[in-house]
């Protein structure tokens, strides 16, 4: 049964003026138009679509790639409006709708808006919610400290930014543990911090422990060996410095600092770092 609102990956099993028809399994045959049949292909072979539900409320593929899938979360600007609701601009053809009943405040065209898509169970069509609650946070997290994760900002809070952990769980971002520029709607690498007895998630951009030390130390003998031996950024240095030469905390930039020094891979100086000639 093909994915709907998902990339499938879909054998050929005949083709048509309109273009090819691609097995669907349980879900029948599903047309692929004759502008998106890649080339070379026959019967047989299988093509990467993403499958949607198309005006006439059929099955249909499309080897475009739309700004975000079922599951996930996107940031999305406004195309239009109707009494159904309001029509999201997400790289398809076909816009998204957010039904009235979505809308967590009323959608204005022009503006953009963080927004979850999801596949409507009594329409099995593809729609999007602003009520983000509803979707994040269900089900309770199975993280550990220091986990990779995917990030995508929410929105901009008090104490940092609001982000959802692999877009299932609400995690925050500390402005205090922030050295780089963000935005709504992006999407990033972080690491799982902490997670607080009200299963709420803390949320680090840059990895703890000495594992992150040595890729830090690694990468600053790297720099300094590119730059003739010796860097003008100091354990003083103001952390955005530090962060603007190599995307670090100055916590973990002194560290690794530390632990070159301890190994007399580097010499410190008022006015820099020099690389020692036998590293």
């Amino acid at each position: 049964m093909a994915d709907i609102g998902r990339v499938n990956t879909l054998r050929i099993t005949r083709t048509v003026p309109q273009g090819v028809y691609l097995d669907g399994g349980e879900s029948g045959e599903i047309l692929l138009p004759t502008q998106q049949v890649p080339e070379p292909c026959r019967q047989g072979d299988a093509v990467e679509v993403f499958v949607y539900v198309n005006k006439e409320k059929r099955l249909q593929a499309t080897t475009q790639r739309p700004l975000a899938t079922v599951g996930q979360l996107a940031r999305l600007r406004v195309a239009g409006t109707s009494s159904a609701g309001t029509y999201l601009d997400w790289g398809l053809p076909k816009d998204l709708l957010v039904p009235l009943r979505e809308q967590q405040v009323k959608m204005e065209e022009g503006k953009s808006y963080v927004v979850f898509v999801f596949l409507d169970e009594d329409t099995m069509s593809i729609a999007a919610s602003s009520k983000l609650d509803r979707f994040i946070d269900v089900r309770n997290p199975n993280y550990h400290v220091g986990e990779e994760v995917d990030l995508f900002l929410c929105a901009k809070t008090d104490l940092g930014y609001r982000a959802a952990v692999n877009d299932a769980h609400w995690g925050l971002i500390y402005d205090n543990e922030i050295f780089q520029d963000l935005h709504i709607g992006q999407r990033l690498k972080g690491y799982i911090k902490a997670i607080r007895e009200d299963a709420r998630i803390d949320i680090s951009l840059q990895r703890s422990g000495y594992k992150k030390v040595d890729d830090v130390a690694r990468g600053i003998i790297e720099k300094m060996a590119g730059r003739g031996g010796r860097i003008a950024v100091t354990t003083k240095s103001p952390p955005e410095d530090i962060y603007a030469m190599f995307g670090v905390s100055k916590k973990v930039f002194k560290m690794a600092i530390g632990a070159l020094y301890k190994k007399r891979l580097i010499t410190i100086e008022a006015g820099g770092i020099t690389l020692v000639e036998k590293s």
